[in-house]
């Protein structure tokens, strides 16, 4: 079988490792640059490939193309052969063909990253044989051809789910949705929504599929599919008989055994961390763990890098670090779970955002807003008249700097930009760090744990 990888990052390398290591005649095209480490380590492996281009000749006569989420559906590539018939997947349907281990898959618009981390967390603590993989960490394929893991947790995108076939986690779970990505989508919020839920199409009845109670598109959209799973939800509005529910202090998990504890105990702060706590519950009680492995868990787990991570105390100003948050649903969900006055950093690449989501919040709990990005005049405009103190930077230095000389103790500072990052940074991760190391820059600083 010959099986050619458009894509030269951690997944496509993943993917071209598995299939050479399974026998097969294997060829990796990027049509940008392949970074020196992965190009290494395919010419280690003996793995042909090519960089700056797409020679369609040695594209168009596989048997199976294996796709990074990064290329899009509309490719000319992709279009051609789509026209030949060539059977085309992601990194996550190739590699689940060639393990029989439970796979726990979870998808969302926002808490993706946070959850997946810690159901790793739930069932590493418990002693699981536990991969971590999919849109986070080291690529699933990979470590389907290396390891001998009993379980797979992974981050599933909606680019991911696109190009699946025959892909069926033991265990789904789909958070939430909230518009994003539209561009991909010919602006169908519908059709975005559609492509997560294809996370439980393949499933069958002894499987599960874990979803948000209060999601109104959720909701809407489970009225007219047939999914074929045990379904289970959550919820922060009211009791269930099964599934998951909050009450004003306490997180209740009812499957076969009732498992509860009160939310001042979580590791994680903030609404949306409850209802994240709550998903990862039942996973763990699905998957018979312990109540009393999941209260461990759920105290003991730290946040992910980037995600409301909590950077320093400088002379009594937190700073929070929420570069992740590159939507405004996500931006919301950081707002709300601020408890003192705060200082907010926002900006960046605009995707279509409505601002009038987070205005209430962004009222009650900002007392200045600091934009920054190459262009901030849409966030100027649209809070021109509601705040006071709105400061346009185009550079983090910048907006650090004034982020301190205008905060007094007692305050919290909160890099949540609701934006991409490519107009200033080479992604989100890279903003993040820039802001902690402008934060950090030349202080005597109390880090917390």
């Amino acid at each position: 079988m010959r099986i050619v990888v458009l894509g030269g990052g951690e997944s496509g390398f993943g993917a071209a490792y598995l299939a050479k290591k399974k026998g097969m005649e294997v060829f990796l095209s990027d049509k940008g640059e392949i970074r020196e480490s992965y190009k290494q380590l395919l010419m280690e492996n003996g793995i042909d490939f090519e960089e700056g281009m797409h020679t369609e000749d040695k594209i168009l006569n596989a048997d199976w193309i294996v796709k990074s989420p990064g290329i899009p559906k509309k490719a000319d590539i992709i279009f051609k052969a789509n026209q030949k018939g060539i059977r085309l997947s992601s990194e996550i349907e190739f590699a689940s063909e060639f393990t029989n281990a439970k796979i726990i898959a979870i998808t969302g618009s926002n808490g993706k990253t946070t959850t997946t981390s810690l159901i790793y967390h739930i069932l590493k603590n418990d002693g699981l044989n536990v991969g971590l993989g999919g849109n986070i960490g080291k690529s699933f394929a990979k470590q389907v051809a290396d390891e001998s893991f009993d379980y797979y947790v992974l981050e599933v995108s909606s680019f991911q789910l696109d190009d699946i076939q025959n892909f069926r986690p033991y265990i789904s779970m789909l958070l939430n949705l909230s518009q994003d990505h539209l561009d991909q989508y010919n602006y169908n919020y519908e059709e975005y929504a559609l492509a997560k839920f294809r996370i439980a199409e393949n499933q069958e009845n002894d499987n599960f599929f874990i979803y948000n109670k209060d999601d109104e598109m959720s909701m809407n959209l489970l009225e007219k599919l047939a999914i074929k799973a045990k379904m289970l939800p959550f919820t922060m509005k009211e009791k269930v008989s099964e599934g998951a529910y909050a009450t004003e202090d306490r997180i209740f998990v009812k499957l076969q055994e009732e498992f509860s504890m009160k939310i001042k105990d979580l590791s994680l702060v903030g609404k949306h961390n409850v209802a994240n706590s709550l998903a990862a519950s039942i996973a763990g009680k699905i998957l018979k763990i312990s109540n009393e492995s999941i209260r461990n868990s759920l105290m003991t787990f730290q946040a992910v890098e980037h995600r409301l991570e909590i950077v320093a105390d400088i002379e009594g100003v937190k700073y929070i670090n929420d570069s992740k948050a590159t939507n405004v649903n996500a931006c919301y969900f950081a707002l709300e779970s601020m408890k003192t006055p705060t200082v907010w950093i926002v900006g960046g690449v605009d995707k279509g955002n409505d601002y009038a989501e987070i205005e209430d919040l962004v009222k009650k709990k900002v007392k200045a807003i600091i934009c920054l990005g190459v262009d901030n005049e849409k966030i100027i405009e649209f809070f021109r008249d509601k705040k006071e103190f709105i400061y346009d930077t185009s550079s983090m230095e910048e907006a650090v700097k004034i982020s301190k000389s205008i905060s007094e103790k007692g305050d919290t500072v909160l890099l949540s930009p609701c934006c991409a990052s490519f107009d200033l940074f080479k992604n989100y991760e890279d903003r993040g760090k820039k802001f902690k190391e402008e934060v950090l820059k030349n202080e005597q600083v109390i880090i917390e744990n």
